[in-house]
């Protein structure tokens, strides 16, 4: 009865921890290393048709800058969807990306 009980316990800490595990916020630096400011910084899972929001809010990143961003959405997905648009730049205007965010510590953005 005892080695029963114990099963069942360490069953249900196995069960609990999975569930804990099962999302996990991506965490990433993206640097501008662009002349022009990234004025909106967009993401969304590949296969997801609308865009999320703004990752910025009211932020915007200079040239040069660096920022340390989280995609804390809940989802347990790594290959996102990425839109940048700059102020100020006919080269750049909007630019889209995608990328294993899983696998990358740091995105730079180039001209």
């Amino acid at each position: 009865m005892t080695r029963l009980l114990s099963a069942a316990a360490v069953l249900a800490m196995v069960t609990f921890s999975a569930g804990i595990a099962q999302a996990e916020d991506l965490v990433f630096t993206l640097k501008n290393n662009t002349k022009s400011t990234l004025t909106h910084f967009y993401t969304s899972p590949v296969g997801v048709d609308d865009w999320e929001g703004d990752v910025f809010g009211s932020q915007v990143l200079e040239p040069g800058e660096t920022i340390e961003l989280t995609i804390a959405d809940g989802r347990t997905v790594c290959e996102y969807d990425m839109r940048m648009e700059f102020e100020g730049s006919a080269t750049l205007d909007t630019t889209e990306d995608t990328q294993n965010l899983c696998e990358m510590g740091s995105y730079t953005i180039h001209e």
